[in-house]
Formats: C-alpha cells, sequence, structure tokens
C-alpha cells in the first residue's frame, strides 16, 4: 500500500478558522507562530488545518481575499518549521457535519455546488503549485450514507477542476458517516496517482465520547475504561448510543478492547487502497479529555500502534481545545507519553 510520505504523524488545528466565531480576534489569537514552532518540536511532519468558506468565501459565492491572508501566513508558518500541509474545507456554502450550523441544501443544489467548485480552483490556484508541502481534503465528514451517489458525482468533478490547475497536488476524499473507515468501500473516483482515501477514527465511540455533551443520548456523568471488555463497550453502546459496532461481535466479549479491534476495522480498507492504489490516511482521531488520563494514554497507544504496523499516517484531534486538546494544561501529565503516540 502507498504510503503518504510527509503526512505521518500530525495533528490538527481545529478551532482557529473553523467551528469557531469567526472574528478578527479569533484569527490573530487562537493560534500564532510559536505553536507551529512547537509542533515542529513535538517531532510532527504535518498539521491538518480545517477552515470553514467563511474565511475566504461570501454567502454569495464571491471570494473574501483578506481571509486569505491568513491561510498564507499558515502556510509560510509551516514551510519555516518544515512542516506540510493539509487544507481542510470543514464547511462548505450549504454543507456543515454540525447540524447546528444550519448549513443545508448542498448536495440538491446546483449552485452551491459551484461555490464549492470556484472555492478549490481559487485555492488550487493559490496554494496547489507548493510541491506536496500543502495537501488539499475536499469536504469534512459527509454525514447521511443517502449523500453517496451526489458525493461521488461532486467529488469527481472537483478533481477534475483542481487537476486542470494542480495536476500533482495531493487531494483527500472521504466518504459517509462522517468519514467512517466502512464507507471507504462505496467511494466511486475517477484513478488518480494523487488521490488519498481518507477516514476519521473515533472508536469505540462509547469510549472516545464518553460524556460528550454534544451527544443527545450520552449521560454527561458516563465513563468507560480503555480497558473495558467488549460485551460491556457493546453493552453501553447499545444503552447510550443505539447501536454498536458489528465487530464488537468479532471480538471475545470477555476480552478488553486490544489491538484486534482496530486490525480488524482497518483491513477492509487496506485492501481497497491496494486495489486502488491510494494511501489511507486518519485524518481525526482522539480521546475526549474527560476520560481517565491513564485510559486516554493506553487508547492512544492501542491505535497508534496498530497505523504504525500499518503504515497510516494521521492527525490527531486536537492541539488545542475542542475538548481534545493535547496542548491544554489539562493534559500536562500524559502529554510527553501522548505526543510519543502521534
Amino acid at each position: 500500500m502507498k504510503l503518504l510520505s510527509g503526512y505521518e504523524h500530525g495533528i490538527n488545528l481545529g478551532g482557529w478558522f473553523s467551528q469557531c466565531n469567526h472574528t478578527q480576534t479569533r484569527y490573530e489569537q487562537f493560534i500564532k507562530e510559536n505553536d507551529f514552532a512547537r509542533i515542529r518540536d513535538w517531532g510532527l511532519d504535518h498539521v491538518r488545518l480545517p477552515v470553514d468558506y467563511e474565511l475566504v468565501q461570501n454567502r454569495d459565492g464571491s471570494l473574501r481575499h483578506e481571509g486569505f491572508r491568513y491561510l498564507d501566513r499558515a502556510v509560510e508558518w509551516c514551510s519555516r518549521y518544515k512542516l506540510n500541509m493539509i487544507l481542510d474545507l470543514h464547511k462548505a456554502c450549504g454543507y456543515s457535519f454540525d447540524q447546528g450550523e444550519q448549513e443545508t441544501g448542498f448536495f440538491e443544489n446546483s449552485v452551491y455546488q459551484e461555490y464549492f467548485y470556484q472555492l478549490w480552483e481559487a485555492l488550487a490556484e493559490r496554494y496547489g503549485h507548493s510541491g506536496q508541502s500543502v495537501s488539499f481534503e475536499l469536504l469534512n465528514e459527509v454525514t447521511d450514507q443517502a449523500y453517496s451517489d451526489q458525493w461521488n458525482r461532486i467529488a469527481s468533478e472537483c478533481i477534475h477542476r483542481i487537476r486542470h490547475i494542480a495536476p500533482d497536488v495531493w487531494i483527500l476524499v472521504g466518504g459517509y458517516w462522517n468519514n467512517s473507515i466502512d464507507s471507504l468501500a462505496d467511494l466511486k473516483l475517477p484513478r488518480d496517482p494523487h488521490l488519498v482515501y481518507n477516514f476519521h477514527f473515533y472508536e469505540p465511540l462509547i469510549f472516545t465520547h464518553q460524556g460528550a455533551a454534544w451527544i443527545p443520548t450520552m449521560k454527561q456523568d458516563f465513563r468507560i475504561s480503555a480497558s473495558a471488555s467488549y460485551a460491556e463497550l457493546q453493552s453501553a453502546s447499545d444503552a447510550m448510543l443505539g447501536y454498536f459496532p458489528d465487530r464488537f461481535s468479532l471480538c471475545n466479549p470477555s476480552s478488553p478492547l486490544g489491538p484486534e479491534y482496530f486490525e480488524q476495522a482497518f483491513a477492509k480498507a487496506i485492501r481497497i487502497a491496494e486495489t486502488e492504489n491510494v494511501p489511507l490516511y486518519c485524518g481525526e482521531y482522539g480521546v475526549i479529555q474527560l476520560a481517565r488520563h491513564e485510559d486516554i494514554l493506553h487508547w492512544y497507544r492501542l491505535f497508534s500502534g496498530a497505523l504504525n504496523r500499518l503504515h497510516i499516517g494521521r492527525a490527531a484531534w486536537s492541539y488545542k481545545q475542542m475538548d481534545f486538546g493535547i496542548s491544554d494544561p489539562c493534559m500536562e501529565d500524559i502529554r510527553q507519553a501522548l505526543i510519543a503516540c502521534l
């Protein structure tokens, strides 16, 4: 399987240009140059930069040229500290993975789709000639499986338009169910030597999102260990999420969560990637700060160990705040051990 060289160990800069109040203060203060130096000193090779369309595009599709200055600066800082960058469109006009954003209509509305193509053409003109130091992730976390056919069509057209401008830039595409690894089987995209299949991984969700206030059925005082048995994980998932992954049933119910869970999860995706001759890349993973720190570290070691054995690049969620921030003061006691797992 191809390796996405230069994008093996990274971290997300969530909350800077995305999932935020879009103000000049946020853009200027949330992440600064010294953060890029720190990430370099951690030994990482890239950042994933989530960007909402509001930074660089108006609601009518016209470009916000002042917003590009912030992206230019981020690209410059990456270059200065020898970091590569994945430019991730986290929200498009008419679409967000977060229903609270009230962005709707993208998959049905050809006008919104044209705005999407035009934005990526502008990004390709500006950043698509940086060798392979800047890569493009077309859209963050398509949610509904019903969008699969539309997304294949939209992604294929967007790849086609980018290629007219930037023939060699890496382009990352994920599937539905919030970039589930299981949805990669339904990607139907053109053959392209610089295409990457992208997935996010927060499994078992009942562990990585324990107590998460944004999951309506989750009890906010619920806690569970990373060493819980598959039977315990299955029972809690069924009770609070209303479902549980089929792969739980493939494991010994009395055994604790172990590396076999992750390797089973990756097996089909690896076969697909080998058949399509594309790299696999994990654009998000992590554990909510509410979990016990020893459990967070245990999960990271299991997950990262599997990625290392399979040579899959990744970026942890997230560098700062966002309920997962590795640089936050509350993570100081395990930070160095976590960094060794990134």
